[in-house]
């Protein structure tokens, strides 16, 4: 476990300390700490590559395709956990089967179903893609987690005159919430790292996400030499990911060992 720690995190906490020095000491003394700390390698990345209009956009992508994402995964999740009706079962495993379709084989298809409704390079085309992307990896987890919640609290609120969309925003969705944080967390980290998508899919550089923005830093900087401003750039991209584990890692292991048992 401790090598494991060693070579996942090192490359993490390398790239954080580069992104404080200078192009010099980068290239001449890569393993000693900064001298002097180069905030400006931040400021430039921010304003000068553009990362700011970057993460933005990923705010809005990432945001609003979560909102969706939790919302009809939970819903077609409790749906085919706690109702049974005719095809129940086909449906459920069409999600789950999604799950194992190598998303580069729809990429040339999905790329003209985009290009015909006009939102090819838009919020909203690449808000829902990358719901349609999450939606069965959320049902699928959601699905065993619903099922072990006690029938009887449902059934309580239907006797006190609550209907079925009553029950489930009020009743069942709360105590499904480690669930939902967990999913959600995963769902957030495989979005925001999402490349392949909008690089096909979103091909005007003024809606770059933060990946496509970094591919295009890692040229340019490249070719410019300018190695402080791309670790520095790297650094900004990791942060919200970090940030989101360490604050919800707790809900994450309560989610998993929750739904691990009926």
């Amino acid at each position: 476990m401790f090598c494991w720690a060693v070579v996942t995190a090192l490359p993490l906490l390398w790239a954080v300390v580069s992104s404080f020095k200078s192009d010099k000491e980068i290239l001449n003394e890569p393993w000693s700490p900064p001298s002097t700390l180069h905030f400006e390698n931040w400021e430039r990345a921010w304003t000068a590559a553009s990362i700011g209009r970057y993460f933005l956009n990923s705010l809005i992508v990432v945001g609003g395709a979560l909102i969706l994402t939790m919302l009809l995964g939970a819903l077609v999740a409790y749906a085919l956990a706690r109702y049974e009706f005719r095809g129940n079962r086909v449906i459920y495993y069409i999600f789950v089967a999604a799950m194992f379709f190598p998303v580069f084989l729809a990429l040339v298809p999905l790329f003209f179903v985009v290009q015909q409704l006009g939102l090819l390079g838009t919020y909203p085309g690449l808000i829902l893609v990358y719901t349609a992307y999450a939606v069965p990896f959320t049902v699928f987890f959601l699905h065993s987690f619903f099922r072990t919640l006690p029938s009887e609290i449902a059934e309580a609120a239907f006797l006190d005159g609550c209907s079925h969309g009553a029950v489930f925003f009020r009743v069942m969705l709360p105590l499904a919430r480690p669930g939902l944080f967990a999913v959600g967390i995963f769902n957030f980290l495989g979005l925001w790292n999402q490349y392949l998508l909008p690089l096909v899919l979103n091909p005007d550089p003024d809606r770059y996400v933060l990946a496509q923005g970094l591919a295009a830093l890692s040229v340019s900087q490249g070719y410019r030499s300018d190695w402080s401003g791309l670790f520095a750039g790297l650094t900004i991209a990791m942060l919200p990911v970090l940030i989101a584990y360490v604050a919800f890692q707790r809900h994450i292991r309560a989610g998993m060992t929750a739904g691990a048992v009926k």
